[in-house]
């Protein structure tokens, strides 16, 4: 098994032997304010992926899975054609979108795909290279045809049948309050609560709240034990951070599948029933 994170340590002996994304993104969305704080700091020679650009246009949903002609203008333009390794970071205390940029490429087809354990805070407080100022690295490579890979990706519909069957785990990244229905969504005009037979493991606890480091396999076997197994749907807000779920699965060597309209679009109440309680 390939554990789908770097360490810092290791990154820093081999910079220029990857294509490195910064995948910043803040809730609520501000693009302006992700795009400056890419501009001010960033690891030497980082691309920025602009999460809500590389996404479904044609949706009222938010950063739904992109379609192949707008992926492999994305990769062309970042000059990903599957040659070099991709380390993914953002500069978040807990993963927060990284996971969902790799988890993105790895469903497109893009080989070996990381994401940097700790992410910015954890490269800087190790001291290691930074740069500033306007990007220089703007190198780019022909479009290629990527094949997204749709066992990975679920619809709403498909994700009324998965409920309706009660035969897949559903494990929901939301913070607790939320899933049971005891805080309001940030979301206006969405039900607060979760899906039948889903279950609970907020994004948040994956990160270390001192090192800023991810979840160890054996802290994560613990996490996912008894709610994870084959065919695990992820889930979460808006598909962002049942990704960082999905990177833990990988980790301990299982295969994840988002449903990208999350919360956001279950619980408008039209899909299926929303259930309260832990």
């Amino acid at each position: 098994m390939t554990d789908p994170l770097i360490s810092p340590e290791k990154l820093a002996i081999s910079l220029h032997d990857v294509v490195l994304l910064d995948a910043t993104y803040f809730m609520p969305s501000d693009p302006v304010a992700a795009r400056a704080a890419y501009d001010a700091l960033r690891l030497p020679g980082a691309r920025y992926f602009e999460i809500d650009k590389v996404a479904d246009h044609s949706s009222d949903l938010p950063h739904m899975m992109p379609d192949a002609v707008t992926f492999g203008a994305a990769m062309a333009a970042l000059g990903i054609d599957g040659s070099k390794p991709v380390v993914v970071y953002d500069r978040s205390v807990n993963h927060f979108s990284a996971p969902r940029v790799w988890f993105t490429l790895t469903a497109y087809g893009v080989p070996d795909v990381r994401v940097l354990d700790g992410g910015l805070l954890h490269w800087q407080k190790l001291g290691l290279p930074l740069e500033e100022g306007a990007p220089t690295n703007t190198a780019t490579v022909p479009v290629k045809d990527w094949v997204l890979d749709t066992r990975r990706v679920l619809s709403g519909t498909e994700m009324a049948e998965v409920v309706a069957a009660g035969t897949r785990p559903i494990i929901d990244a939301r913070g607790a309050p939320r899933f049971q229905g005891t805080a309001p969504e940030p979301r206006a005009g969405l039900t607060s609560g979760h899906m039948p037979g889903a279950t609970n493991v907020p994004f948040d606890q994956l990160t270390d709240t001192t090192t800023g480091q991810f979840a160890s396999v054996d802290q994560l076997e613990t996490l996912f034990a008894e709610k994870s197994g084959t065919d695990t749907v992820l889930t979460c807000g808006s598909g962002m951070t049942a990704a960082t779920l999905t990177l833990g699965l990988a980790r301990i060597g299982q295969t994840g599948t988002i449903y990208d309209g999350s919360w956001t679009q279950w619980g408008r109440g039209t899909l299926g029933p929303i259930v309260t309680g832990a």
